[in-house]
């Protein structure tokens, strides 16, 4: 059985085999049927794939140079848009009206000219890079002639020319330029029309001038907006400079007009054109005035007004434009006045002026380190710390050598009239003044800050000693003037008349200082030489009535009495009493010495006064005669300011008394 199946297999086995070699055989006979058909077709094929890839390449190309191209497209339609739009600004810019009637428009359409400038500088730079890598991508290509190669290269030639005049339009272009011009224009017919000069009225004080005008200060607020979108703008074209200029010379000149009205003409006359003391007071007086309100209102005003309009500059600009209006409007003419009261000669009324401008100075410290801080107004800042540092330091020398000066002045001849020597009146009225509250104060800051600069310590009751010294040196100079008269009578009256003056003092700030002890030894030495003047002169001719001398008759005895009285009066007719009340006890006290002692003495010999009375005075004549003594033949010295009850010329003569003796020291 199984040898049976086993042959079977390899019967089945040879018969595929077999089928499998015919089924070979047929395809090998197929095949070199076909193979020459095959070769024929290949060949074919060759020379298709030739003829075909040449222009699969260039549809290729021409695809990549498509797309080039609809992407520069984009970019060169806007530049179109953009010219359009150009123009049409290009109209509203060279409108021959100017625009300042309607500022934030035109400053508008300048923006959206600038703006329309860069979008095609911008869009242009993108259609050249577009096509230029078409002119690249056909180059290095060569599926076009150079006939549309050359077309293109004259688009970005187009374009680049195009890009150069925007970029020269953005950069302060000829039509720019026109429309900054107008701006600059509308600038200053703005600025002029909206500048009024600042009020000043006298009767007022500068804060409430001030505050008069706080409506024009800074200007109304739709006009600073104004002027500051035009700075900004300008400034984005670097063309602040002329207005800054335009600036300067509008508010300059605003400010010069707002100080017109003050005659401010005594700023330029020289020191020695003033008449006397008193016109050079009331010069100081005004200049104190205008200095305030110079600095607190019209510079005030300016600074303010600068730092609005041009503050927002990076550069700071502003603080110079302020400086050069300052100095155009003429603060350094006012530190000039008190640098040239400053170099005066020294005199005791120099002290108060300076004092006075110090308290100005003083006053408006806060005012001036405001303004004038910065490095632009160094010129005003040293002129300044200059007329401060004179003041300071010509004050204080003054205030020291006063002593020294009255004592110096010991050496001058006494009243001839027995009166109070102009010296002592002016002295006591002179510290009377510098112990008041006006002055005492400052002179006080000043001795500190001048002890402060010798780094040497201040100690208080300076100023009081400084003028216990004063007083001293003025009683031991009477003392001296005392003994200088040849009659007793006339010295005692000298003495009389100066220690009323003292006692009068009482109430005073001098008085006050002094104390009454001082006051009260005044008043008794009035009396002591009250009482010695009377035993000296009225007493002794009385002796000669009251006497009983047996070698001389009653007639001779009155007769010697008249011609005492005669002689006595005529001495006596220009000695002076200056107080009114002593010059009236005075008279009372001589009266009563005299004339019931006459009175008695005549109706005790009538019988001889009535044979004799052509020489002979009656009572009346005599006390009509002896309230005609002391009288002052001069203005009286009962003021209590310095030096008002001079003239012009004495009080000249006084202060120029004084200046010598300082200047000579």
């Amino acid at each position: 059985m199984a040898e049976v199946q086993s042959f079977d297999n390899l019967l089945a086995c040879r018969n595929l085999l077999k089928a499998s070699i015919d089924n070979s055989t047929a395809l090998a006979l197929a095949l070199d049927k076909t193979g020459p058909r095959i070769a024929e077709l290949d060949q074919k094929l060759t020379f298709l794939e030739m003829a075909i890839r040449p222009g699969g390449s260039k549809n290729c190309t021409f695809a990549a140079v498509r797309d080039h191209i609809s992407l520069a497209l984009g970019p060169s339609a806007a530049v179109l848009k953009i010219l359009d739009s150009i123009r049409e600004l290009e109209k509203s810019l060279l409108s021959d009206s100017l625009p300042h009637s309607d500022i934030f428009s035109y400053i508008s359409t300048i923006k959206q000219f600038e703006d329309a400038i860069k979008f095609l500088t911008a869009n242009c730079n993108l259609a050249i890079q577009w096509l230029e890598g078409v002119i690249q991508f056909l180059e290095g290509n060569s599926v076009a002639d150079d006939r549309y190669i050359s077309k293109v290269k004259r688009s970005v030639a187009i374009l680049e020319e195009l890009q150069a005049t925007g970029e020269q339009a953005g950069r302060n272009g000829e039509l720019l330029s026109g429309a900054f011009a107008k701006l600059e224009i509308s600038f200053k017919q703005i600025l002029t029309e909206s500048s009024v000069p600042l009020g000043f009225t006298d009767s007022s004080s500068p804060s409430t001038a001030k505050q008069a005008n706080n409506a024009a200060l800074p200007l109304p607020g739709p006009i600073l907006r104004k002027l500051q979108v035009i700075v900004e703008k300008l400034n984005t074209g670097n063309r602040t400079n002329s207005c800054i200029s335009v600036f300067i010379e509008v508010r300059s000149l605003n400010a010069k007009n707002s100080l017109r009205a003050l005659d401010l003409d005594y700023l330029e006359n020289a020191v020695e054109e003033y008449e006397d003391v008193q016109h050079m007071e009331g010069c100081i007086h005004e200049w104190s005035k205008h200095m305030e309100f110079m600095v607190k209102c019209v510079l005030e005003s300016e600074h303010m007004l600068c730092n609005e309009v041009f503050g927002s500059l990076a550069s700071g600009a502003w603080t110079g434009c302020f400086a050069k209006i300052a100095v155009e409007s003429g603060i350094l003419l006012f530190l000039r006045f008190g640098m040239s009261i400053a170099e005066t000669k020294k005199s005791p009324t120099k002290l108060l002026h300076l004092l006075n401008i110090f308290s100005v100075l003083e006053t408006l410290r806060m005012d001036f380190n405001k303004l004038f801080g910065g490095e632009s107004c160094n010129e005003i800042k040293t002129m300044t710390r200059d007329l401060v540092t004179k003041v300071v330091n010509g004050a204080s020398e003054i205030f020291w050598e006063l002593p020294l000066q009255v004592e110096l002045e010991r050496r001058s001849s006494p009243p001839s009239d027995g009166g109070v020597p102009r010296l002592v009146s002016f002295v006591t009225d002179y510290c009377n003044r510098l112990l008041d509250d006006n002055y005492r104060p400052i002179l006080t800051q000043v001795l500190r800050i001048h002890q402060g600069w010798k780094y040497e310590k201040y100690e208080e009751g300076l100023v009081t000693n400084q003028i216990y010294s004063i007083v001293r040196e003025i009683a031991v100079n009477l003392d001296a003037w005392s003994k200088a008269y040849e009659r007793k009578a006339l010295s005692y009256i000298f003495m009389m008349n100066n220690h009323c003056h003292f006692t009068s003092l009482k109430g005073t700030k001098l008085g006050n200082l002094m104390g009454d002890s001082w006051l009260n030894a005044h008043g008794n030495y009035k009396e002591y030489y009250s009482a010695l003047y009377l035993r000296e002169t009225w007493g002794k001719i009385l002796a000669s009535l009251t006497q009983d001398n047996p070698d001389s008759s009653p007639k001779m005895r009155l007769m010697a009495f008249n011609e005492a009285f005669d002689d006595m009066y005529k001495k006596q007719l220009n000695w002076v009493v200056m107080d009114e009340s002593l010059r009236n006890k005075m008279h009372k006290l001589v009266v009563q010495a005299l004339v019931p002692a006459y009175t008695s003495y005549l109706q005790k010999y009538r019988v001889v006064v009535e044979h004799r009375s052509d020489v002979f005075y009656t009572v009346q004549s005599l006390e009509t005669m002896l309230n005609t003594l002391f009288k002052a033949k001069q203005v009286k010295y009962t003021s209590s300011t310095l030096g008002s009850h001079l003239t012009g010329e004495q009080r000249n003569a006084v202060i120029d008394q004084f200046r010598f003796t300082l200047t000579a020291m």
